[in-house]
């Protein structure tokens, strides 16, 4: 055999090996699974749970969020066709209505468990990571019943699903038989014994179903977080918010905050605490608005006692090193710039309104090194949900056709320096960055 044909041969077996390996990866833990798949059949058109299992997938779909992608603006619950954007095109959600040809209503309960615990569809075809499998298979199986038999419940809606709108490879079975190779692996919650019940089931609604870090970790070139237990923070892709860290207290930790405050923020949008008011506002308002309001007191509770743990022993207000500090420069654009469209409400010296409005000086959400929230809440508003809790929420209004990306620079260049403040400047850049489609 020649030099080449021997070069050919080995190429041959490494990649079959390659090849079998992402083969076997994609097939982990599905073997008994197939089996019961095979031997139950989808139950007849009509078929109704327990009221009581259908009221706790109720519930369950709430705590999910599920509704808020698998829903068209202005269409029907659960009847999907809403656009996702990510990074490689397009992804319409699915028809999650007991329709029999576009829906769930061919679907057998083994089928629907498969796709949340294995990423795949009801023929076996692989999911797209857009549904945020990597979390959803932490469902225990009781709960995955659960929301079947919810699903079921709804009002069927005959809407075709439509085909994504991917990128090549992106929109092939075989790149996603690789990426699930790289980084998904089912998995099951298991109960840390060294926790308090209360702290597991917790960690069991962040880490899985209220999939939490789909929203905060950051993400890398494929889309890939590093797993349900990263909440350390990231940029949502193409929308331009920040996910804030749930583990640095200089973000979104809340290691140094009340059970009641965590929980008046998760229930009614705002909690006021002794530093100032703070609010939900932009995707988090959307999660309030859709999902935790409706969560019991007991579930609220739980999640605030493993949040607080997330970043405990971090030092709340570490000092920043004296060769990264910032340093504050004349910007009179931006200080008037405050004056005429901040200080009506925010005050002078940026202490806000108790109650109203949110202060601004030592908020750590002003001083993030990643000032995308600020661009967006300039450019579009910031509205926190209304609530039971909260019915009237103030709202800011937006500058976005008001302000250029240069005024937006200057103004929040003032705020993330003034009061003490010692964060970085913003740059033109950046605001045109986080603007997307409201650039001017």
């Amino acid at each position: 055999m020649s030099a080449r044909l021997k070069w050919l041969a080995a190429a041959f077996i490494g990649i079959a090996g390659l090849a079998a390996t992402v083969v076997a990866l994609n097939l982990r833990g599905e073997g008994t699974l197939d089996a019961e798949i095979a031997a139950t059949a989808a139950p007849a058109a009509g078929w109704r749970a327990d009221p009581e299992v259908i009221a706790r997938g109720a519930y369950l779909a709430r705590a999910g969020n599920c509704q808020a992608c698998h829903s068209a603006r202005g269409g029907a619950p659960y009847a999907g066709g809403r656009a996702i954007e990510t990074p490689f095109g397009i992804v319409f959600s699915s028809n999650l209505t007991p329709d029999a040809d576009h829906g769930l209503g061919r679907w057998s309960a083994p089928q629907f468990w498969r796709a949340l615990h294995h990423g795949r569809s009801a023929d076996g075809r692989l999911l797209t990571p857009a549904f945020p499998y990597d979390n959803t298979t932490l469902i225990n199986r009781a709960d995955a019943d659960a929301l079947y038999a919810y699903l079921r419940s709804v009002p069927p809606v005959a809407q075709a699903v439509r085909a994504h709108e991917l990128r090549f490879p992106f929109n092939t079975q075989a790149a996603l038989a690789v990426w699930r190779a790289l980084y998904f692996e089912p998995r099951e919650f298991r109960t840390d014994t060294t926790q308090s019940a209360e702290w597991n089931r917790g960690a069991y609604l962040v880490q899985g179903l209220g999939h939490c870090n789909a929203c905060h970790a950051s993400r890398n070139a494929l889309g890939a977080t590093s797993g349900p237990l990263d909440l350390s923070g990231g940029l949502i892709p193409v929308h331009n918010w920040y996910a804030p860290s749930l583990t640095d207290p200089r973000e979104a930790g809340v290691a140094d905050w009340s059970r009641a405050e965590i929980v008046a923020l998760l229930k009614t949008g705002v909690a006021n605490r002794p530093s100032g008011l703070v609010t939900a506002s932009g995707p988090m308002g959307e999660v309030v608005l859709r999902s935790t309001q409706h969560l019991s007191d007991a579930d609220l509770g739980a999640v605030a006692a493993y949040l607080q743990t997330l970043g405990a022993h971090a030092a709340v207000n570490p000092p920043a090193a004296a060769s990264t500090r910032a340093l504050k420069t004349a910007n009179p654009q931006g200080e008037k710039l405050y004056a005429d469209h901040c200080a009506s409400c925010h005050g002078d010296n940026g202490a806000g309104v108790a109650g109203a409005y949110p202060p601004l000086a030592g908020n750590r959400a002003v001083t993030m090194a990643v000032p995308a929230n600020l661009v967006r809440m300039v450019v579009e508003g910031g509205f926190a949900p209304a609530t039971p809790g909260h019915p009237r929420p103030f709202g800011m209004p937006p500058f976005g056709q008001t302000l250029s990306n240069d005024d937006v620079a200057a103004l929040l260049t003032h705020v993330r320096q003034s009061w003490g403040h010692q964060a970085e400047a913003v740059s033109t850049l950046q605001v045109s960055r986080y603007r997307g489609s409201a650039e001017r």
